[in-house]
């Protein structure tokens, strides 16, 4: 071929590991689409529990103040503190919590809180996050140690909670992406001499408060590290990044890309990464209690109703299996043996 007519070779975008992850395909949203989410989520519940309030007494939900959709989003960020809290506690490692914590967020973009509490949901949370990141406890020595807590308040709930991961465990984390921007600074040829830990230690408790509010839903872990690092030190995450995304290998990445979403990360973690306020936790669990799903409060009328309705499923679903299988059963030995009139074969009688 002549040398004239050759076309250079186009560049070949090397696909991120973290794009094949799951948490990429299916635990990241727009702002936007998270909104949706959460709203389509209440409306259909406030929806359902109206309806239960209604049939169990007509007229009864007119008075009641369902929680809304930013309301739910408050109440679960309070339990976010407190897995932070018990982590401290039992001296669990930094990937335990962070796991947890992405564990409850994911749960409540399936489901809602005047369906399941968060604090049980909480608990179950951690508990199954000890297990996933191959950091096991006891059952037993779990909830010895957090009080008014049985054995039963974390199993109960630990399949509901798996199988609203959609049994995706493996989480990608932004402490992690942290430490690898941290380590590589120190191999840059013009990287300070003496990098001080307190800097790390700065962009580490911005990767933590990052953890109270939704940028892992929207952002991936480096973008998140990074802005992290920015926060604690802009000059030497600017060179970081400079030597990063000005070659070949930036994947078509520059710092007039990433830049502008550093920003958006960085707002996010200042406005939203910190704890709420009790007073309006207080008033909105308050509110919970008058608005949770009747068909979830053991006791209640609706809850009775509904586990004799399942029981009711469930004996119709035996029967029909029991059914089914005698009908297709047949006799082992294979089917019965025709009498026929037997020949004599004697001699004859003359």
């Amino acid at each position: 071929m002549d040398s004239d007519s050759a076309t250079p070779a186009e560049t070949v975008r090397k696909e991120p590991l973290f794009e094949a992850s799951t948490q990429f395909r299916n635990w990241r949203f727009s702002p936007e689409g998270l909104a949706r989410i959460r709203e389509r989520l209440n409306d259909v519940a406030v929806a359902a529990i109206r309806n239960t309030f209604e049939v169990d007494q007509p007229g009864s939900s007119s008075n009641v103040a369902f929680l809304d959709a930013n309301e739910e989003v408050l109440l679960v960020k309070l339990y976010l503190t407190m897995i932070s809290q018990l982590c401290a506690m039992f001296r669990f490692p930094e990937e335990v919590e962070a796991t947890a914590v992405s564990y409850l967020k994911r749960f409540y973009l399936k489901n809602t809180v005047m369906d399941w509490h968060p604090k049980n949901v909480m608990l179950t949370a951690l508990f199954l996050a000890t297990k996933t990141t191959n950091n096991p406890i006891s059952l037993e020595a779990y909830t010895s140690h957090i009080p008014k807590t049985a054995s039963s308040d974390v199993l109960d709930l630990e399949f509901l909670v798996a199988q609203s991961l959609n049994f995706e465990f493996v989480v990608w984390h932004a402490h992690r992406a942290l430490w690898g921007i941290w380590l590589d600074l120190q191999s840059l040829p013009d990287a300070p001499a003496n990098l001080s830990p307190s800097i790390y230690d700065t962009a580490l408790n911005h990767v933590r408060a990052s953890r109270l509010t939704d940028a892992e839903l929207i952002y991936s872990p480096s973008q998140i590290a990074l802005a992290a690092f920015s926060m604690a030190t802009p000059e030497l995450a600017l060179q970081w990044a400079q030597s990063k995304f000005s070659g070949n290998e930036s994947n078509g990445l520059t710092l007039d890309t990433i830049f502008p979403v550093l920003e958006l990360v960085k707002t996010m973690i200042l406005r939203d990464g910190h704890a709420p306020k009790v007073d309006a936790v207080r008033e909105v669990d308050r509110r919970l209690k008058l608005c949770k799903n009747p068909e979830k409060v053991a006791g209640s009328k609706a809850f009775v109703a509904k586990q004799v309705e399942e029981e009711r499923k469930a004996e119709e679903k035996r029967n029909k299996k029991v059914s089914e299988a005698q009908k297709e059963q047949s006799d082992p030995f294979g089917e019965t043996i025709q009498s026929t009139s037997l020949v004599d074969y004697g001699d004859d009688d003359d």
